[in-house]
């Protein structure tokens, strides 16, 4: 009797423990209405998730669990038959029909408008529709401490360009408006600029072109050190009456994506509130912002190199970054990159 009782009770543990306690995989498992506990223990041990069907019925006879909700679990085999059958008792809040749009880091809203009409039930021309309705312009306004009336300049191609934080974020299903994922993305850009808020409030830039000049460091080079040079040769080229002259401001006033081709002579030179090439933009940043930058760009120009004696600067193929005093050792720069294969070419 004894042995039998200990053979018992070994046997009840074992069955009790999860059937890989080191498993990181996540099995959907479906529950329909109507299920017996016999037919959810099948359901279960199909699944790999329960050791004995046999023994899931048994224990919810013991402890007369009958009240198991009908629905669809994201379940592991690293739980207990324990934490399985609370699982199954309370429910949740799994739903099939929820999607994960991601937003790059550096994107315009060109992309911000394709990635929604390609993951949601909405069109492109919804993104722009909205984004010119005053009436929501000045919601906005009135709702967020970092947007001003900036946004509602006519000469901005795009309204909210360089506001939306570029990050991974969950909707409860494609029928999402386009109202709602702005919501989520100013509501995450207001938590990011908070952080820096005592800062913002004592720059002599206003938040717009804050995120303006975030926005151009965010595709002028990577990473944080990086980033807080470009921005402090920014600082001294308009502390000097100079232009910017970011190529990537002037293919953004091209409307012309980086990677798309090469600009033309009369683009490069075109007179326009968003290209620092132009001669009309000496000691200017451009009228808004040209992507969402990441909080590494917008910390870069909030927090630049200190007493950068640079002006000019250059990244190679690989993406390092290249900082120089004078135009000649600019060129000169250019120059040794190329001769070492080591200067971006268009293919």
């Amino acid at each position: 009797m004894a042995i039998l009782i200990v053979v018992v009770c070994c046997l009840y543990n074992y069955n009790l423990k999860p059937v890989d306690k080191n498993s990181t995989e996540k099995i959907v498992v479906e529950i329909p209405s109507g299920a017996s506990v016999k037919n959810i223990g099948t359901i279960l041990k199909e699944k790999d998730l329960i050791k004995s069907a046999k023994f899931f019925s048994v224990y919810c006879r013991i402890y007369k669990v009958n009240n198991m909700k009908a629905t669809t679990y994201t379940l592991s085999k690293s739980m207990s038959l324990e934490e399985i059958v609370k699982t199954l008792q309370e429910g949740n809040g799994y739903n099939p029909d929820e999607i994960s749009i991601t937003f790059q880091e550096g994107i315009n809203m060109r992309k911000v408008a394709s990635i929604i009409a390609k993951n949601t039930n909405n069109k492109e021309d919804d993104v722009y529709n909205l984004l010119k309705d005053t009436a929501y312009l000045d919601e906005l306004i009135k709702n967020y401490w970092f947007i001003d009336e900036s946004i509602k300049n006519p000469n901005i191609y795009y309204s909210l360009e360089g506001y939306l934080y570029p990050n991974t974020y969950k909707f409860k299903n494609k029928d999402v408006t386009v109202k709602d994922i702005f919501k989520v993305m100013l509501d995450q850009m207001g938590k990011v600029l908070e952080k820096y808020k005592g800062v913002i409030n004592g720059n002599k830039y206003s938040v717009h072109e804050i995120l303006t000049l975030s926005s151009i460091v965010e595709l002028e080079g990577k990473g944080e050190e990086a980033r807080r040079g470009i921005a402090s040769v920014f600082y001294n080229r308009l502390n000097h009456n100079m232009s910017l002259g970011s190529d990537v401001t002037t293919y953004y006033a091209a409307k012309v994506e980086m990677n798309e081709r090469d600009l033309r002579k009369d683009e490069i030179n075109a007179i326009n509130a968003y290209n620092t090439r132009s001669s009309s933009m000496v000691g200017k940043l451009p009228i808004g912002p040209i992507s969402n930058p990441s909080e590494s760009s917008i910390k870069g120009v909030l927090y630049p190199e200190e007493n950068s004696p640079y002006y000019y600067f250059v990244a190679d193929k690989n993406g390092k970054v290249y900082f120089t005093k004078t135009y000649n050792e600019h060129l000169a720069i250019i120059e040794k990159l190329k001769s070492e294969g080591a200067w971006y070419e268009w293919n």
